[in-house]
């Protein structure tokens, strides 16, 4: 353990979660190891600060290669790994709210990210500052190959429904892969990830949208930011655009979910109709005109809209996508 400053500690832990990625959550690891000791040099008020491995790999590939990368004894070493052997993003996450059980925050961060300077004691500085519940920040995206120009125009990895939010400003949802979180506040709340999201997504803004609705308070860090490393197989068109459906899908699953009785989930369920429906008119008139102009950002926009689409409608009729089904 790492301890920051002195007086009243808080005990916090950086989750990381991973399946099948040695390479690259061994990569992590060491930077989250120096993310804890810049939080030890510079955050301020005392906490103690760890990570934590969940492999999510029931053959623990994860959790060997983090354990390879460990240094010589005598060495600073704060990481834990363990294994969650089942599938599906929601049991991982919940399980690092377990381990997480003597801890008062966790940080959520996924294994194909890279963390911003400074990036962990942004976080904690401004939920010293706020007294917020949950913290979230920027994700951007960086590409280990250059993107073809149908995939860079159809902006399938833009991130900027936030761009330009004032560190402060209060949200009602976040995704988990970066995002602070007050664990005194989740169990107070009685908050889980909900296992029927597990292989299709959604579960993080379930989960926060719960938060939320139970008298949480969500800020932005605009300074807290980390890079999703996007590999070469994320960036064909068959990906992206299984990627952007899956998506939709979820969305509208979850607000399904969300709604409290018959009648709220009917209005859902005919807003999310209404909408796929007219994504898939503009979506298709899209990908026609831009045929017609042999334009390939409006095709890739166009088939960008198709997705959503076919997304939505799924939901709507009850059938469910699931990107993170385990093959094999």
């Amino acid at each position: 353990m790492i301890v920051v400053g002195t007086g009243e500690r808080e005990r916090l832990v950086v989750a990381v979660l991973t399946y099948r990625r040695p390479d690259r959550v061994a990569a992590l690891v060491p930077l989250l190891v120096e993310q804890v000791a810049d939080l030890a040099r510079r955050g301020g008020p005392g906490v103690t600060a760890s990570v934590l491995v969940v492999d999510n790999d029931p053959a623990g590939t994860g959790a060997r290669a983090v354990d390879d990368v460990r240094p010589a004894a005598g060495q600073d070493w704060p990481v834990t790994t363990v294994v969650e052997p089942e599938p599906g993003i929601a049991a991982a996450r919940n399980r690092a709210l377990r381990a997480g059980a003597d801890h008062d925050l966790l940080v959520f961060v996924d294994d194909d990210e890279v963390p911003g300077q400074g990036w962990l004691r942004a976080l904690w500085t401004t939920y010293r500052e706020t007294g917020a519940h949950a913290v979230t920040g920027p994700v951007t995206s960086s590409y280990e190959v250059e993107p073809d120009p149908w995939v860079r125009a159809g902006g399938f990895y833009d991130r900027t429904h936030r761009a330009g939010l004032a560190t402060g400003t209060v949200v009602r949802t976040a995704a988990t892969n970066n995002l602070l979180l007050d664990l005194r506040a989740v169990r107070r709340a009685g908050l889980a990830f909900d296992p029927a999201l597990g292989l299709s997504g959604g579960e993080d803004t379930h989960f926060t949208s719960a938060l939320t609705a139970a008298g949480g308070r969500i800020v932005w860090c605009a300074e807290a930011v980390v890079s999703d490393v996007v590999p070469a197989d994320r960036l064909t068109r068959d990906y992206l655009l299984a990627r952007t459906a899956g998506l939709a899908n979820s969305s509208a699953r979850v607000a399904l979910l969300l709604a409290p009785d018959r009648l709220a989930r009917a209005r859902v369920r005919a807003r999310t109709l209404a909408a796929g429906l007219a994504r898939g008119v503009l979506g298709a008139g899209q990908v026609a005109l831009a045929a017609v102009r042999s334009d390939v950002g409006g095709d890739a926009r166009g088939r960008r809209t198709l997705a959503r689409s076919r997304g939505e409608l799924l939901a709507v009729t009850g059938r469910v996508l699931l990107p993170y089904a385990r093959q094999g």
